[in-house]
């Protein structure tokens, strides 16, 4: 008996839509290796049919008052958690995700987040009118930028779509949005229930592969680009947005440091880093997967943490007892492989190292020690569930290491001396610094980084700001 295969679809101008040449795409759920669903291979026509929706839409949608935008934020908000369980449903076929883990962890702050963004729409400050020249009188306005052409990662195919088309709408421009070619259902699934709520064309999500991206980024309508993938992708969209001068809003790869002094609390810090080192299978641009340990208290901090992992269970999503589920697709199973086979002689695994089971695209919590800070494995991101231990001997060193790489995202300080803390947090070059803590978010601070890490921040006022422009008008006071 053959299983029929679900049929997602674009949706552009209010309709859900094959693309225009009747191309599509497997879509597999990464827990079981099988196909489930078939996406749009979305071409050009199709590119051209969003942006044509999305441009027809933008005068209407920044027309609309402040409050106008909120309460359809709002909504949106309301509608994503009355229909909770549809959406970790989705995002867990999409990714393999553990569906406990998805429910509390992920779905609460996205629909925060929106409901943050409906708040900002109302926020939007400038300079107070003022005579800067005789006679005259200057006014700042802020105003939404346009289309904007916007292109989401696999690793959180949900919360990603939201930290793209929640600030760019609450800000009044309209959104051609295109999730990851592995993980369209989620996002195909909110714009079934954004139908309902926002006028025709002011969102619109467009399936396909890089080839689509490509010709979302480079088509002449948006006025902004903005990307969450690798940097290789960023490098590729900079470039091409270069070519009629769009804005480009990047959050790229990481490598973020995790600094362990002699004095920090040892038992929690493991306890915290395999937590936020492992979770979503460390298919994250900050998790906690290079950590640098002070040399006094290495070889403990080392045996500890190869224990924490050797308790850390990955699985199916059902499984409430597992942290992480599969990585999201055979290319990255062999990317995390690859960079274990390629070790060098010094390094030691401590635990893992290996592929877990014979279907999906598992892998075992994994510890690396003894590296050195010119080895693969440190300098590059593995994306995956593999954290990676290093000695310092001191703050200059743990700082020379930390920076020395090429990525500048996120990073944390682990220490009960409140001076080394405040040191620390000036001197790493990251965009986010946490103490005693990684990887929580709020709504209401910026993330983003620096480096090959990208430019522009997502999520709090900041990342609101990106989505507008600025205008300066002065009147002559003589009539």
């Amino acid at each position: 008996m053959t299983t029929e295969l679900r049929r997602l679809r674009n949706y552009i101008g209010g309709e859900f839509k094959d693309a225009a040449d009747g191309r599509t795409t497997e879509v597999v759920n990464p827990a079981t290796g099988e196909v489930y669903a078939t996406a749009p291979l979305s071409g050009q026509a199709d590119v051209d049919a969003a942006m044509a929706a999305a441009a027809a839409a933008f005068p209407g949608w920044r027309d609309t008052t402040p409050s106008e935008r909120q309460k359809a934020l709002l909504k949106i908000a309301d509608a994503f958690e009355a229909r909770a369980e549809e959406l970790v449903a989705a995002e867990s076929e999409n990714t393999g995700k553990p569906l406990a883990l998805t429910a509390s962890e992920e779905l609460p702050p996205m629909v925060d987040q929106i409901r943050f963004f409906a708040g900002a729409a109302r926020l939007l400050e400038g300079r107070s009118a003022g005579e800067y020249m005789d006679g005259m009188t200057s006014i700042i306005r802020r105003e939404p930028v346009g289309v904007c052409a916007q292109v989401a990662p696999w690793n959180y195919p949900m919360m990603m779509a939201v930290w793209k088309f929640a600030p760019a709408i609450a800000a009044g421009n309209t959104v051609v949005l295109k999730p990851s070619d592995t993980t369209p259902a989620s996002t195909v699934l909110m714009a079934e229930i954004i139908d309902s709520i926002l006028p025709k064309g002011v969102f619109n999500v467009v399936c396909g592969d890089r080839e689509t991206g490509k010709a979302m980024v480079e088509h002449s309508t948006p006025a902004m680009a903005s990307i969450t993938g690798s940097v290789r992708a960023g490098m590729q969209v900079a470039e091409s947005a270069s070519k009629d001068v769009k804005r480009v809003h990047l959050e790229l790869g990481g490598k973020a440091p995790v600094v362990v002094f002699e004095d920090a609390d040892i038992a929690k810090a493991v306890e915290d880093i395999a937590v936020a080192g492992y979770f979503n299978a460390g298919q994250d641009c900050t998790a906690a997967t290079r950590v640098l340990v002070q040399d006094s208290v290495h070889d403990e901090f080392v045996a500890a943490l190869a224990k924490a992992a050797a308790e850390t269970k990955t699985g199916q999503p059902d499984d409430e007892d597992v942290l992480y589920g599969p990585l999201n697709n055979p290319n990255q199973l062999k990317q995390v492989a690859g960079f274990i086979e390629r070790l060098p002689a010094h390094a030691k695994v401590e635990a893992g190292g290996h592929q877990v089971g014979e279907k999906g695209y598992f892998y075992a919590p994994t510890v690396v020690s003894g590296l050195k800070q010119d080895d693969e494995i440190i300098q590059n991101e593995v994306f995956g569930p593999v954290i990676t231990v290093q000695s310092f001997a001191d703050e200059a060193q743990a700082l020379e290491y930390a920076n020395g790489v090429e990525f500048a995202l996120a990073s944390s300080v682990w220490t009960k001396d409140h001076g080394r803390a405040m040191r620390m947090s000036k001197y790493l070059d990251f965009g986010c610094v946490w103490i005693n803590t990684h990887i929580p978010l709020v709504a209401e601070m910026p993330h983003g980084g620096f480096k090959k890490s990208g430019y522009g921040k997502d999520l709090s006022a900041y990342g609101f700001e990106d989505y507008t422009r600025i205008k300066h008008v002065m009147t002559s006071l003589d009539g």
